[in-house]
């Protein structure tokens, strides 16, 4: 079971991302792999923290409006040439209720891990959810890969707390 150590409201969201979670992974022990409050604001720094190669992923963030969400990959997030990942990745935001946009099967535009952003989903130049170097901006729009809707109160947003997850 995830515990997230984001302050109320986010805290209670983990457990409602389960049943969501490929079957595989629903009764595996999850750890803390990066936390903005312990580790800083650093896109690199997670990737070095991004967990074993192949080893899922999620990652939750709370913007400065006290939004919740995020997204899943099968596989660890990390510095990339292109994109990469599976379509078990999807997109989640709590608004107040957990959405979950699941591929669509348009493209594979799932992860992509530049110096200094990452992208997640895609499709005629936008991102489902996208990351600057300093995980201190983000943006979220609707995107060919998930057909999301934008996931923050904003399209582009300020992050507060930002969580990334790897099994134990």
């Amino acid at each position: 079971m995830l515990r997230s150590s984001l302050p109320a409201p986010a805290q209670p969201t983990l457990p409602q991302l389960g049943p969501h979670l490929p079957p595989r992974l629903t009764q595996q022990p999850w750890h803390l792999l990066y936390c903005t409050a312990r580790d800083g604001f650093s896109l690199r720094s997670l990737y070095r923290r991004g967990g074993q190669p192949g080893s899922p992923t999620l990652l939750l963030i709370r913007d400065t409006e006290a939004q919740a969400f995020g997204a899943f990959s099968a596989s660890a997030i990390h510095r990339s040439n292109g994109f990469y990942g599976t379509g078990e990745t999807f997109l989640f935001s709590f608004s107040p209720e957990l959405k979950v946009f699941r591929w669509t099967g348009r493209n594979n535009f799932f992860l992509k891990g530049d110096v200094d952003l990452l992208m997640i989903g895609g499709g005629s130049g936008r991102f489902g959810l996208w990351l600057d170097g300093d995980l201190n901006h983000g943006g979220s729009h609707p995107c060919e890969t998930f057909d999301n809707e934008t996931l923050s109160s904003r399209e582009e947003f300020c992050v507060q707390d930002l969580e990334m997850w790897g099994l134990a």
